[in-house]
């Protein structure tokens, strides 16, 4: 049953009997978070419901909006996944990840960790926020309280409501928690949105082995001070290893702080974490045939479906900023049945070399060459319309976006574009 909060027409409109919700989790000033179970699958996720009118009489849209768009981009391990974005009149539904193991405050709350987990959880972060910062995505609100953990134990980052896109230069906006800004930030004269989320790191690192901030006063304007000057000193129990890269970290001076690239060669972090960690970060890596889910029969739209991938009643532009080759997804309609879909992809990836998987509403194809972020994977799902009426979602299982949008572009859209449904006010695929 769900809270009150969610109106008959959330349950009429926006779950269309795919989501029942359950328990609340948490909530804040324009939202809450459910427990939700997806009837289809029978697999739980977080639906985080907004209200719009809230969100639109404080000026705040647009940070939802583009807390959505990074969201969709940073598809990683190590970050919250979001699964759907549906919306009504009155409020935005944005289906996550249910990440089950809480905040990695709680387990920091309890005392210091061992540096081998304390590394094991450092190296998941600095591989989160390094993917981030190559799509120009920057966190702005790294702490333990948005680290989350999974039911493995391996972390997740969430809560990009502070995230921002740059491409521009130095940013000017002061956010973020105090006691894990950095100096720049403070000085408010622009500062590099990279540099700022790894001084946040080094702060979460020293936190971590600590079990207690850095940089402490009651005073808000001391504390500052603090931060401002690098005023800080490792307890003694603290590795000579983890001291030199705590203090290369939380170097007041952006223009000398380590980069991420050297915070991988250092020694402190380069040591191999516990073996069965390890194998169970190879297994997520590879993403290989074992961990696809399920193969499905085709899938009946229905209504919300349908409309949403008309243009005209297209949800996307109110969610997304990237642009239309950034984007890790497709749609195309087709007439015809979906072993002629299948085929059809099945020659494209015998054309480029690539494995292929296949069942009654589901293809992937696999590079067997590694590219920047690992071998290209693409996932197509068929969904039937009617019997002779598809629709075909493509998206990016695995890999680097701008190499799967030079795949799309040069391989297969040429390849796919004499079966694509079009009308003279759309000829081309989403």
């Amino acid at each position: 049953m769900a809270d009150k909060c969610c109106s008959n027409e959330a349950h009429s409109a926006v779950l269309q009997g795919k989501y029942e919700l359950g328990r609340v989790l948490g909530h804040g000033t324009f939202a809450k978070v459910y427990n939700a179970r997806n009837l289809k699958t029978g697999k739980n996720v977080a639906m985080k419901v907004i209200g719009k009118e809230k969100v639109i009489k404080v000026g705040m849209m647009e940070q939802i909006k583009r807390e959505i768009s990074v969201m969709k981009m940073v598809k990683h391990p190590n970050i919250v996944d979001l699964h759907e974005v549906m919306a009504s009149k009155s409020r935005i539904y944005i289906a996550m990840e249910l990440v089950r193991g809480g905040e990695l405050f709680n387990k920091v709350a309890k005392g210091r960790l061992k540096e081998d987990l304390a590394r094991v959880y450092f190296q998941q972060l600095i591989s989160a926020v390094d993917f981030c910062h190559s799509r120009g995505v920057y966190h702005r609100d790294l702490k333990p309280e948005n680290l989350l953990l999974d039911e493995d134990g391996n972390l997740k980052v969430s809560d990009f409501g502070l995230c921002t896109f740059s491409d521009f230069g130095l940013l000017h906006t002061t956010c973020g928690t105090p006691a894990y800004v950095s100096p720049e930030v403070i000085a408010k004269k622009g500062y590099d949105g990279a540099k700022a989320d790894i001084w946040s790191c080094g702060v979460i690192l020293y936190v971590l082995l600590a079990g207690f901030l850095p940089f402490q006063d009651d005073n808000l304007l001391a504390m500052y001070k603090k931060i401002y000057r690098g005023d800080f000193k490792c307890p003694p129990w603290f590795s000579s290893d983890a001291r030199r890269l705590i203090t290369k970290l939380l170097d007041p001076n952006p223009n000398s702080r380590i980069t991420i690239s050297k915070i991988m060669e250092s020694s402190w972090f380069k040591k191999p974490v516990p073996k069965s960690v390890q194998a169970r970060k190879e297994e997520e890596r590879e993403e290989g045939w074992e961990c696809e889910k399920k193969m499905k029969e085709p899938a009946t739209m229905n209504a919300f479906h349908i409309i949403s991938l008309s243009e005209g009643f297209d949800l996307s532009p109110l969610f997304e900023e990237k642009k239309r080759e950034e984007r890790e997804e497709m749609r195309f309609a087709t007439a015809g049945t979906p072993s002629r879909v299948i085929s059809r992809l099945e020659e494209v990836a015998k054309a480029v070399n690539f494995d292929v998987k296949s069942s009654e509403s589901q293809v992937r194809l696999q590079g067997q060459e590694r590219g920047r972020k690992g071998k290209l994977a693409i996932a197509a799902d068929i969904y039937a319309v009617t019997p002779s009426f598809l629709v075909v979602e493509v998206k990016k299982d695995n890999g680097d976006t701008l190499e799967y949008n030079q795949f799309c572009s040069k391989q297969l859209r040429p390849a796919l574009k004499d079966i694509f449904w079009t009308t003279p006010e759309n000829s081309t695929p989403a």
